[in-house]
């Protein structure tokens, strides 16, 4: 099936892979004024944020975060809201994933 490309490829799940544990949540983030690609990039350099996307309409990033516990998902929020130029923060935590992709 390699051979007649039915199958394209192969990946290995661990169950580390699949266990979740700490804290998952998205951050939906509004930057004000012309300094997005600053933002952008001090986001970038923490540790927790697992994803950065940028999008349109009301928000300009969402962060994929992932913490530890509560008090460390409170302390790198408050970090992000620190950031220059980020406006405001709107923070959704993930509770169960029922699909993975």
């Amino acid at each position: 099936m390699v051979k007649n490309g039915t199958i394209g490829g192969f990946t290995i799940t661990t169950a580390a892979d699949l266990a979740t544990s700490g804290v998952r949540a998205i951050v939906l983030i509004e930057v004000v004024g012309k300094v997005a690609d600053k933002v952008a990039l001090r986001l970038r350099g923490i540790p927790q944020v697992r994803a950065l996307h940028s999008t349109n309409g009301q928000w300009d990033f969402i962060a994929e975060l992932e913490t530890a516990d509560l008090a460390a998902f409170d302390e790198i929020l408050r970090q992000i809201r620190m950031i220059e130029g980020i406006n405001t923060t709107e923070s959704n935590i993930l509770l169960r994933t029922v699909k993975l992709a």
